[in-house]
């Protein structure tokens, strides 16, 4: 399979030794072509980590997935290039897209799974992609929501068993109709300009957030906003400090912020934080980060499948980020897509 013929991918295919999935070992060497499993590494992702134990990774990858699949390194160059790597790669008929880095790597590769608002379908006809997540990151917290740690090498393991679930992706739909996709959690207010911030501090490690955080509480206030769930009537919400909305339980570094979420059960955890001061989350940080917060005062929970999220008074300048990325300001509409992804578990 040819991928994005730029040089700047360096890509590269590896037929490999013997293979760790049983399923296809039973069918006859001639029935099948083998597929292309697509690795795409983000090389300067964790202040240059992930590339380093990429290349580490590698003697392992080829013993484990054996002679299943052709493995195709695929390195991103910038912003967004994991979603154009990942719509190639489907549209090509590759069986598995594999992030390799962290919880921004696997925000673009899932975005790379969809096209103009819809899911994308392969030029080979009855083929289907799944995704795979190898944690590299800072963050990593989308993994934390299945229990994983934070090692490649159990992660490899897991992608050459070959089991597979179905989960729920989530999606943002801004005033112009654009949809954007998340599969961690998707937040707004305080929490997303800490995360703004925070992004450009990475090169601190986790102590990005402490960073975030401290700069967003900066001339903070708080605000009256108005939601709308599932499609029935506005309702008022005064003095938002936070509102996050979780497919996944993690962000943020390891806060177990939306406690209740599950990425398989077709549903979002609305979390909604109101007059929190900055003192409060120093006070309750462990519960915020352990997930016993939803008793504490201040702090509402409920699953929905849709809410529309809009200022009582426009302003324009309440930020909202998805998975840790900014994407933009109110007013928003974030929905659910069940079953929406095939993942590697």
């Amino acid at each position: 399979m040819a991928l994005l013929p730029n040089p700047s991918l360096s890509l590269r295919a590896e037929q490999l030794g013997s293979p760790d999935l049983s399923a296809d070992r039973a069918a006859p060497a001639a029935s099948h072509r083998r597929r292309d499993f697509v690795f795409v590494v983000n090389p300067k992702g964790a202040n240059g980590r992930t590339g380093k134990e990429w290349k580490k990774l590698l003697p392992y990858l080829r013993i484990r997935l054996a002679d299943h699949c052709n493995v195709c390194e695929s390195f991103t160059s910038g912003p967004s290039h994991a979603i154009d790597i990942t719509r190639e790669a489907i549209r090509e008929g590759a069986e598995a897209v594999i992030a390799v880095g962290g919880d921004g790597t696997l925000h673009e590769v899932v975005n790379g799974f969809f096209w103009d608002g819809n899911p994308l379908v392969s030029h080979e006809k009855g083929s289907t992609t799944a995704l795979g997540l190898i944690p590299l990151g800072t963050g990593s917290d989308f993994a934390r929501t299945f229990g994983w740690k934070n090692d490649p090498y159990d992660a490899i393991d897991r992608i050459a068993k070959g089991n597979k679930s179905k989960i729920d992706v989530g999606a943002i739909e801004g005033p112009t109709g654009d949809k954007h996709f998340f599969v961690n959690v998707a937040d707004i207010h305080l929490s997303a300009k800490a995360g703004y911030y925070a992004s450009q501090y990475k090169k601190f490690g986790n102590l990005c957030y402490v960073i975030g955080a401290l700069k967003a509480f900066k001339g903070h206030e708080n605000h009256d906003l108005e939601i709308k769930v599932d499609g029935g009537e506005w309702e008022s919400v005064t003095k938002v400090t936070a509102m996050c909305i979780g497919n996944a339980k993690y962000f943020g570094g390891g806060m177990k912020i939306t406690p209740t979420a599950d990425p398989a059960n077709g549903h979002l955890e609305l979390v909604v934080l109101q007059n929190f001061k900055w003192y409060d989350f120093i006070i309750k940080l462990h519960r915020l980060y352990g997930g016993t917060h939803l008793s504490v005062k201040g702090v509402s929970s409920r699953s929905v499948k849709s809410i529309e999220v809009k200022e009582r008074v426009q302003r324009g300048d309440i930020y909202v980020q998805s998975d840790g990325e900014h994407w933009g300001f109110l007013s928003t509409k974030f929905s659910i897509l069940p079953g929406a992804i095939d993942f590697f578990c």
